[in-house]
This record gives C-alpha cells, structure tokens and sequence, in this order.
C-alpha cells in the first residue's frame, strides 16, 4: 500500500494488516477526513488478494467516540449532510463487505458511529474497560452507519429496538452478556493474536466464501436500512428534540425533550 494518510495507518504482517484510526486527540472522533480514509484503505485492502485478515483500532484511549459533532454541527444545508452521510454508507458497507475476514480491537470508548463500524466486523474483541453505547437518542436522533442493521443482526429485532431506545452506556461485560460483541479480553493485543491464531488454523478462504454469500445475501437490506437511516437522520435533525438535545450536550446538562 503506497498511499500515505493524514488519520490512518495500516500496518502489515504476513497476511494481516491492522488498520489504527488515528485522531487519538479526539478519541478518533470519525471526521469527513478519517472517514475517506478509511474508506480509501479499506478498499485497497479489499484488493489485496495478498491479506486475509483484516484488524480496525483506535489510536490512544478510545476506538471511536463517533460522529464528529463540531464537524456536524458545522454542516451547512441539505447537500453538505447528504454528501457526509453518503460518505459514511460507503465506509460502513465497505467494512461488512469485504472479502477478507475481520476484527474490531476495541479500546475505550466505541460510541454510535464508531460502534456501528465496530459491529460491522465478523469479531469484536472488547477491552474490560471498554464502554459502548449507541448513544443516538440523547439527542434526538437515530442510529447511522448502520447501527439498526448491525444490532438486528447480532442480537434480533426487539433487543436492538430497546438497546436503541434505551441509549444505555454498556460495560463490556454487559455487551458480551447479551451478545452484541463476542470476547472480553484483559491484554487486547494477546485476544487479538489468539483470534487471528485460530483462523488460521482453519482454511480461511473457505469461511470467506461463506462470508460472502451471506453478504450478498444481505447487502441489499444493508442498503436499504442505510437510505432509511439517512433520510431519518435529515428529519430528526429538524425537530425541537434534536436541537434541545444538541444544546444539553454542549451546555453539559440534561435535556428536556418536548416529543416534537
């Protein structure tokens, strides 16, 4: 890989690459830079007939806090957030669909979007300090990058309507219990290396057939659910509750939703 990014590094070994989002002053808080690069390197990998497996992290205390809001907060219009949340659908479905196996090294904090990027993965090893929410509705809003999809797939209908609704910061204990991640781990770097130890143990191009049958199979719903998040997204983002839960965040307070 020759190119060179300003909020990612990708790193190789064998057959893996591990690629660290790297905005480690904003927890890696996913801007519209971090975001095309991302979508720009996970695509290039995609190519790489070379990698198999494929490892997402975050730089420093946090795998990703989510959604930049000093960045949303300065979109101006319809077009400039359609064009971002485009943005972001690329990234997501590019995660779930390529053909190489992967995990999310979760570090920290893993926070709406950057939990939807998190639950894209085929395994996602939680540090037991880490804290996850898909923290949407504190201000108005629903679940991008799709969260609706990823939470649906892991854990059914009704437990992700309710987690959702809820906002509920979780530990990673509280995830693994109900299943939304698949492993706790005290030494990240040695749950990560097990992982990868164990796939390769096993034919690995075989599981990434089946990994792309079922993706085929569900890449049109992932579409869908993605359109229909977006279109939601725009909507809330006129409504009071939006707005009140905008200024609460900023103010560091409670706020006071009205329903309209």
């Amino acid at each position: 890989m020759d190119a060179v990014y300003e909020t990612v590094v990708v790193n190789f070994n064998e057959d893996t690459a591990t690629v660290t989002f790297n905005r480690p002053d904003s927890l890696n808080a996913l801007n519209s830079v971090l975001i095309k690069e991302l979508n720009e390197a996970l695509k290039e990998l995609s190519l790489n007939e070379a990698i198999k497996i494929v490892v997402l992290k975050g730089e420093g205390r946090a795998f990703s806090s989510g959604g930049d809001i000093k960045e949303m907060l300065q979109l101006s219009g319809k077009d400039q957030f359609f064009s971002i949340m485009e943005q972001i659908n690329s990234l997501v479905t590019t995660v779930y669909t390529m053909p190489k196996l992967t995990i999310a090294a979760v570090n920290g904090a893993a926070a709406g979007l950057g939990l939807s990027l998190a639950l894209a993965a085929d395994y996602v090893i939680c540090h037991e300090d880490s804290k996850l929410a898909m923290n949407f509705i504190g201000i108005g809003l629903v679940p991008d990058g799709g969260g609706h999809f990823h939470l649906e797939r892991r854990i059914g209908e009704e437990k992700a309507k309710k987690l959702i609704w809820e906002g509920k910061v979780l530990n990673s204990n509280e995830a693994k219990k109900i299943d939304i991640i698949d492993e706790v781990a005290k030494d990240m770097n040695s749950a990560v290396q097990n992982q990868i130890k164990a796939w390769k143990t096993k034919p690995i191009l075989a599981m990434i057939e089946t990994k792309k049958i079922f993706t085929a199979l569900n890449n049109q719903k992932l579409t869908t659910i993605l359109e229909l998040e977006t279109n939601a997204q725009w909507k809330m983002r006129q409504t009071y509750d939006h707005q009140e839960g905008i200024k609460a965040f900023v103010e560091k307070r409670q706020p006071n939703f009205l329903g309209k």
